[in-house]
This record gives structure tokens, sequence and C-alpha cells, in this order.
């Protein structure tokens, strides 16, 4: 079974859509719709905005339904000139740039989990791989692998976003990766994420970016999803 995790509406409903055999649950306040696409049995949680609602639901999503993979999808703003509106971002690891002990001696965004400390949260190779073809395949070329940047923090500015690339050599940031990381990690369970950049490093007014490219940046990356799911099928 494949678990996908997108936070709002717009970045769940295009692959909820496309489901046949659905059923719906809620579960800690966050609503699973299990089915198939194609012929691969699915599950998809619309999570909430954040880290702890994002960490809720893969918890959640691993303890009942036990996948054997799970995707973070959705939107991202771009900490990279490199990375602009309609690029696509696939994480080769995952950053909590909001977790920050230096003050104690520790790395910036060094994690403390049950048997390790860790900066980098990596992705699965063979997930990034296949999440590669699917772009192609859907159409997307302008795609790229690097590091994803996840916090608490709506990331405006281009000084704010510079600085998570200078950091962390971030290409885009969110706000729920870095926990579904966290939690896939303990739980020994490989994970991905992509997501479409909605607002970038630019002159513009980053709230008037998101607002204008948000739903067309959400609709690239469920084609892709989509995609993705008919590619393993």
């Amino acid at each position: 079974m494949t678990g996908i995790i997108g936070a709002m509406d717009i970045e769940v409903n295009g692959i909820i859509e496309e489901m046949t055999d659905k059923k719906t649950e809620v579960i800690s306040g966050t609503r699973f719709t299990s089915g198939r696409l194609g012929n691969t049995q699915c599950v998809i949680a619309k999570c909430g905005i954040g880290k702890v609602n994002a960490a809720v639901a893969a918890q959640t999503m691993i303890l009942r339904y036990a996948p054997d993979r799970i995707i973070n999808t959705g939107i991202a703003g771009s900490t990279s000139l490199h990375t602009n509106i309609g690029w696509v971002v696939i994480a080769k690891n995952v950053v909590q740039h909001d977790m920050d002990t230096t003050i104690i001696g520790d790395k910036p965004g060094e994690l403390f989990l049950p048997e390790e400390k860790i900066v980098y949260i990596p992705c699965d190779e063979q997930m990034i791989s296949d999440l590669e073809k699917a772009c192609c395949s859907a159409g997307e070329k302008d795609h790229i692998v690097g590091t994803v940047a996840t916090g608490d923090q709506f990331i405006g500015g281009n000084d704010r976003r510079l600085s998570l690339n200078e950091r962390f050599d971030a290409l885009a940031c969110e706000m729920e990766g870095g926990s579904i990381g966290q939690v896939c990690r303990i739980n020994s369970v490989p994970f991905a994420i992509l997501r479409s950049i909605s607002d970038s490093m630019s002159s513009e007014d980053d709230s008037v970016e998101y607002s204008t490219f948000s739903k067309e940046a959400a609709n690239r990356a469920v084609r892709i999803i989509n995609e993705y799911i008919r590619l393993i099928s």
C-alpha cells in the first residue's frame, strides 16, 4: 500500500477523485481515504497545515494502514533562484530548519530521535528515481532533486528564503515534510517528498504570488503523483 499525505484539500482532492473503491474514515481529526489508484492500493490523508498535524497523520497512517511507503505532496516556497514558480522539487533529504539547539553546541536543525541524532533525513532513493520518471512522463521537465526545509513558518522575503539556502542548501521550504520524514525514519518506512513551487524569490509580494499560483502549483503536484502511481502499478 502507498500512503500519500497533503496538508490541504487542493493538494489531495485531485488524487482522491481518481480513486475507486473509496472508503473514508476520520481518526484523531485526520481524514483518511483508502481505495485503489489503478492497480495500486492507496490511502490518502489530508493532515492540515503544520508539523504537528503532519506527524499525527503520518503516525496514525502507519499504525492503521501499514503502508509500504509514504509520499508527502503539495506546494512549497522557493529558497533558491534555481526553483521558480512552475518548478517541481523532489527531496533528496529534508531538514527541520526551525529546530535550533545551537546555543548548547548542537548543529543547526539537529533532531533527537530515539536512537540517533540527525540533521538531514534522507528520502528513499527508489522513490526519488520513480518520481523523477513521473515528472518526465507527465511533461514536467522543470524539476530538480535537492534539500527541502520544513518549519512551522510561512517563509516570506528574499532574505529569509536565501538564509535557508545558505544555511541548509535548501531549494524549497514548506511546513510538513520534515515531521513526516521524522515519523517515517523512526518507523523504518520509506518516504519521499514532492513539492511544486507556488511562491518564489522575486520582487513580487509573497502573499500575492501564493494566492495567484497555489492552486496551479497544487494541480501540477497532483498530476505527477497520479502519474507516479500509474508507473509503479
